[in-house]
């Protein structure tokens, strides 16, 4: 179109236009988050008994969630989207099956790198101890370089597998078929053995982690686009399928490291047994040095840990500043680099092969703003994940099994200096038993009845050590009660979250667009927030009955298979696609915060597994709606028809 044919619109009507558009993106973004929102905060004021700590930086937070939110979306509509689709139409133009599959291993590997939800996988492993869990520790401290090539290969093997079968028009059904029963095959020969038992949970977690934010969409779009240039798909839904491999590579990848890991790694013991004389050498190849070995002990034993160095001298506990204390600013900083670093190497990669492809890209303006808000959007979403959401879940999640408690829980001590035996009271029981006590006041400035231990007192100094505990919030009589409350509580997050996950949403937009509006965006939707809720009670469920890994991981997989076969293909490659999208940037932190909190409460050795329970009954909701939908789709055509024969 020539500069004179171009519409010009005058500058005010312009803005007003834009505005208003943004308006109502971000308000959809609202819209999305809303849920999630008011179930924290509610359930932390009506369950919990307490209000959101740092209101202000948490609101400030969420605004960067909504807003990250919108610009991030946009920007994959606009950017890269459209880029990866062009090169998925050109490649099989222009290139043989190598360049293309070469082209899948550098792009699932650089996305996998770039995914803001490999970070959040191994703060998950704050609560292994070295001795618990040797091997799982090493995986998540020593090796961590190791693990995430791991699953960088694992995602790259898949992308590059997808569009071989992408090229040759290949059904997902026979790598569904070979991939998922190896895996549980794999998994209980890991099952067996009390070292390779414990990174079960990572490594499905792994494969749900790496299907995110960044990859998602690219891969989406180059399998659509491969599918649509080799003209051997009936429709674009073959594109789908892609991302179910994208989680699986990673599972067998992980497990794979583990396996190789594993046949020198000591094994799983008590704390004293792990670093008595004998063993301290093989105890110590775990740590960078002796000094991390002792703060790790120190910090996951307390004072029980010096005495299992008796002729060391062990120093006293150093913490760190955390994200939640950090300035915002220098949040902003990082996330912003990081942002720049996930988004922009990808472009660059589509876009060199675009060149040498010689292939120009229609609309290049509309494709740099794409990218622009892509970068901005993704600084601005993991910013306030970090500041608002994140800090939000944990809050929530970390004083969840109070609410099934029905024992108190040491929190601290402290030292009342100095104390006076007159304040001390007795209390007689009818049988005429006494006990003594005195009063003690909290953090909220409440005066509280605590009971009074004279072994603490020490009469030289007028001291008194005091004993800090969490009482639980409902009494041992409600105990089940409050074991139903947490199951509410898991599939309320579940649900929640995955209606806020930026992938899901540009997986849902992409299924309405190529079933031609017969499978609503809304709809699938609903049906992966269902199986995400329910997905993660189960894995809740674990933590709390201390279920192996494997054993929960068996049976929906067992389920999926029978569904899959019976299945249309189009249909379950969008249904294992679903469960790869639902953990992304916003599920990953929440969930995890919640598994830490309950893991640390009830001494479980990691918090692992919640996610792979998340992705594995999407699929199971997604194929069984699938089934619903097309058994009515011939129904109606089945009435149609004998309308048509009346006639």
């Amino acid at each position: 179109m020539s500069s004179s044919s171009r519409i010009k619109i005058p500058f005010r009507t312009a803005v007003v236009m834009v505005g208003d558009y943004a308006k109502s993106r971000i308000l959809d973004q609202l819209k999305s988050v809303s849920f999630i929102l008011l179930y924290l905060v509610g359930f932390q004021i009506l369950v919990l008994g307490s209000t959101p700590a740092h209101a202000l930086r948490v609101a400030g937070g969420i605004s960067m969630v909504v807003l990250g939110l919108a610009f991030f979306l946009e920007g994959l509509i606009l950017g890269l989207m459209p880029v990866g689709e062009r090169v998925g139409v050109q490649l099989p133009r222009r290139c043989g099956i190598l360049v293309i599959v070469v082209f899948g291993l550098l792009l699932g590997m650089g996305s996998t790198f770039a995914e803001p939800a490999m970070a959040s996988l191994r703060a998950a492993g704050s609560t292994v101890t070295a001795w618990g869990s040797p091997l799982l520790f090493s995986m998540l401290n020593q090796n961590a370089l190791a693990l995430v090539a791991a699953v960088a290969i694992g995602v790259g093997v898949a992308v590059a597998f997808g569009m071989v079968r992408f090229f040759y028009g290949l059904s997902i059904k026979p790598f569904i078929f070979i991939l998922i029963p190896l895996l549980l095959l794999i998994s209980g020969y890991c099952a067996m053995d009390e070292n390779l038992q414990s990174i079960l949970g990572l490594a499905w977690d792994a494969g749900a982690v790496t299907t995110g934010a960044v990859t998602v969409p690219l891969v989406l779009a180059l399998g659509i686009g491969v599918s649509r240039a080799s003209g051997k798909q009936e429709d674009a839904a073959g594109g789908f399928g892609i991302i179910m491999l994208a989680s699986a590579f990673p599972v067998l990848a992980v497990l794979t490291l583990g396996l190789i890991l594993n046949t020198d790694m000591p094994s799983p013991a008590s704390g004293a047994e792990f670093f008595n004389t004998e063993h301290l050498q093989q105890a110590l190849s775990l740590f960078e040095d002796e000094n991390a070995m002792h703060q790790h002990a120190l910090r996951m034993a307390g004072e029980d840990a010096r005495a299992w160095f008796p002729d060391q001298r062990m120093g006293e506990l150093t913490s760190s500043i955390t994200d939640s204390l950090r300035p915002i600013s220098e949040i902003i900083r990082q996330e912003s680099l990081l942002a720049l670093r996930a988004v922009l190497p990808l472009t660059a990669l589509l876009l060199a092969v675009l060149w040498m492809l010689r292939d120009r890209l229609r609309h290049m303006d509309e494709v740099v703003l794409g990218i622009g808000l892509a970068i901005v959007g993704m600084a601005l979403l993991t910013t306030g994940i970090q500041t608002g959401l994140a800090p939000l879940g944990d809050q929530v999640g970390r004083p969840l099994p109070r609410v099934f408690s029905s024992v108190a829980k040491i929190e601290g001590r402290v030292i009342l200096s100095p104390f006076s035996l007159d304040e001390v009271r007795t209390a007689f029981a009818p049988d005429g038993s006494s006990t003594q006590f005195f009063y003690f006041q909290d953090k909220h400035g409440t005066p509280q009845v605590e009971s009074f231990d004279p072994q603490r007192f020490d009469a030289s100094t007028a001291s008194y050590e005091h004993i800090l505990k969490s009482k639980p919030l409902f009494g041992p009589e409600l105990t089940i009660a409050g074991i139903g409350l947490v199951f509410l509580f898991a599939f309320g997050l579940g649900y929640g979250s995955t209606l806020a996950e930026p992938a899901l949403s540009a997986l849902g937009r992409t299924v309405e667009e190529v079933s031609v509006g017969t499978i609503r965006s809304k709809n699938v939707v609903l049906a992966v927030s269902l199986g995400v809720g329910t997905g993660l009670m189960v894995g809740v469920a674990r933590l709390l009955y201390d279920i192996p890994t494997f054993w929960l991981i068996l049976p929906p997989y067992l389920i999926l298979l029978p569904l899959t076969y019976f299945s249309e293909e189009d249909f379950a490659g969008i249904a294992w696609d679903c469960g790869g999208v639902t953990t992304g940037g916003i599920t990953v932190p929440l969930v995890l915060a919640m598994g830490l909190g309950i893991g640390g409460e009830l001494n479980v050795s990691d918090g692992f597994g919640l996610l792979a329970m998340a992705s594995a009954y999407p699929i199971v909701t997604v194929l069984i709606f699938g089934l619903v939908v097309r058994s009515r789709q011939k129904k109606r055509i089945r009435e149609a028809d004998v309308e048509d024969e009346d006639e």
